[in-house]
């Protein structure tokens, strides 16, 4: 799944899909599932903040735009060429995306056998 999202007014492809897990522990050594964990109380409120990882969300952030245009620079780098970076704004469009490639639509995706 794709999305176009604006930060500092200009626009950027995030892109997820079934390997965001794998891509995330290639390009940064961390685990995306411990990172978002990290992640769930900032959604929409400020006392969120208190508790954001701020490695963690510009890595996440950044992996999803690095899976949609390789060419991305290193994330130090990346996240520079912004002149702001509205956190909440830019997680909650990301969290689609995450939850999409995460999620399943079915009931029972994965049964056991006997």
């Amino acid at each position: 799944m794709e999305k176009i999202i604006k930060i500092d007014g200009k626009e950027v492809r995030l892109k997820s899909s079934a390997a965001l897990p794998l891509k995330y522990k290639a390009q940064t050594g961390r685990d995306v599932f411990s990172d978002l964990a990290k992640m769930e109380k900032i959604t929409g409120n400020k006392e969120g903040m208190s508790v954001l990882d701020t490695e963690a969300f510009f890595n996440i952030i950044w992996v999803l735009a690095k899976c949609a245009d390789s060419s991305i620079p290193p994330v130090i780098e990346w996240v520079d060429s912004f002149e702001a970076f509205p956190v909440f704004e830019i997680f909650e469009a990301a969290g689609e995306l995450i939850t999409f490639s995460m999620g399943t639509t079915q009931k029972n995706a994965v049964a056991a056998t006997d």
